[in-house]
């Protein structure tokens, strides 16, 4: 390894040993950081994003796939056709919680591999089971429920980029990680169109939306067994997890983060099919045979939002940037539910695109109020908890709410489809939205904005 020669007889630098492992890595001090640290660090960084990346593309092929199944000669009914788009996000957001401890059990590096390697197993399943219209639909659920795999990738991935980056750089480093995961969700929604027809030499060839992912999946994991790196001085934190589950601001957050980010990835998850029903199949762009659905638009806006929501964070307060964030979509949910009947296409995407930029961008400013809240909650204990550390219960409360506000991408699916079994449309669904968001939107004002509430700590 290239740090062998970087570290040398100087014990402040990291040293490495047999399987990639590296000893003494304090990112925090700077003569480390500026000799070797930086471009480690960079280095972990990229093909993270890379592994992540697969992920959330993987957790997203349902998404796309279910459009198709009609098609392809699947006759299922549309309630099954929204429980193999809802399960791969409960199934996801269940494996967060234990995959933000297996970096420290046994190496990010060796994780991402091992993680990159599983998300063969809902490709190749997904091929075998869309390539024969005859299998049984308990088959087809428990291969969905495998693409919950790339959902688990998220937390393991942030918490071991945490590691790697002293607190100055953070947050940027943590951003372009999120970023670039959630970026998957808009390029399978682009790509598999194009493939299951073009590739499919003008015919429909769905399972191509599973086998072209695996070259990439391969080539991630030997990236990371080439480059990455682990960290002898990663552990897990049981006692910072257990402290941040009995502060009560833990739950305020984790709601809030279901309206935010499990809007996001709920409405991912479900705006393909939301177009198709609605429009017709064929909406979207042509190219050639292949019909790509404006539905990646969603994703994509929703993705390049999230960071200039922290930014917003940055200077006006992740508060204040949530409560604005929970207007709009409460606003623009209300607006969608107004115009239905126009059966407009362009009115409804781009009002789906507001609501998708204001997901996105609540996600960046609530993420930004985690550490802001713990710093201000450990400054006020004297004893107890206090102990534990401001940065110790913000990097366990960061995992433990990524994981609760996944189940957003099952609850919306699900909501829709209650929706439309009662009453044949969508329009409750949007109005019990609106409802909620503006539910959440009180919350986040009460807790962290209003002066007379016990429990404001002056706008986070």
């Amino acid at each position: 390894m290239s740090v062998d020669r970087i570290a040398g007889p100087d014990t402040t630098l990291p040293a490495a040993r047999a399987g990639r492992w590296l000893d003494h890595w304090d990112a925090e001090d700077t003569a480390q950081w500026e000799a070797a640290g930086r471009t480690i660090a960079r280095r972990n960084l990229a093909w993270s994003i890379a592994c992540e990346f697969l992920g959330f593309v993987v957790w997203q092929l349902w998404s796309i796939v279910v459009v198709f199944l009609p098609a392809a000669g699947f006759h299922y009914t549309p309630s099954q056709l929204f429980w193999l788009i809802s399960l791969p996000s409960l199934v996801g957001a269940t494996l967060r919680i234990p995959y933000t401890f297996m970096v420290a059990r046994f190496g990010g590096r060796n994780w991402t591999i091992v993680s990159a390697l599983l998300l063969l197993l809902p490709a190749v399943g997904l091929a075998v089971c869309v390539g024969n219209p005859a299998t049984p639909f308990g088959v087809m659920v428990a291969v969905s429920a495998l693409a919950g795999l790339g959902g688990g990738n998220f937390a393991s991935s942030m918490a071991n980029i945490t590691y790697f980056f002293p607190a100055r750089e953070k947050g940027w480093a943590l951003g372009l990680n999120a970023a670039g995961g959630n970026l998957g969700a808009a390029v399978a929604q682009f790509v598999v169109p194009v493939v299951v027809t073009l590739l499919g030499a003008g015919a429909l060839h769905l399972p191509l939306a599973g086998l072209i992912w695996i070259p990439l999946i391969l080539a991630a994991a030997w990236g990371a067994w080439k480059y990455m790196d682990n960290l002898s001085s990663a552990k897990s934190d049981l006692a910072g997890s257990l402290a941040a589950v009995r502060e009560p601001h833990l739950w305020i957050l984790a709601l809030l983060y279901v309206g935010t980010f499990g809007s996001f990835i709920g409405f991912s998850a479900v705006f393909p099919k939301l177009l198709a029903d609605t429009f017709g199949p064929s909406t979207g762009f042509h190219l050639g045979a292949a019909t790509i659905s404006l539905a990646f638009l969603g994703a994509l806006t929703g993705s390049l939002a999230r960071p200039y929501g922290g930014r917003l964070a940055d200077r006006w307060g992740g508060a204040r940037v949530t409560v604005a964030c929970f207007a709009v979509l409460a606003a623009t949910a209300l607006a969608q539910l107004w115009t239905l009947p126009l059966h407009n296409v362009w009115l409804f995407l781009g009002l789906f695109l507001v609501l998708f930029a204001a997901a996105g961008a609540g996600n960046g400013s609530t993420y930004r109020m985690i550490p802001a809240v713990f710093a201000l909650r450990a400054s006020g204990k004297a004893n107890g908890d206090a102990q534990i550390g401001a940065g110790r219960l913000a990097a366990a409360a960061l995992g433990i709410i990524s994981a609760i506000g996944a189940y957003g991408g099952f609850v919306v699916p699900q909501v829709l489809n209650a929706s439309r079994l009662a009453t044949g449309g969508y329009g409750p669904a949007f109005l019990g939205f609106v409802a909620g968001y503006l539910v959440l939107m009180a919350v986040t004002w009460g807790a962290y904005l209003r002066p007379s509430s016990s429990t404001s700590l002056g706008g986070v």
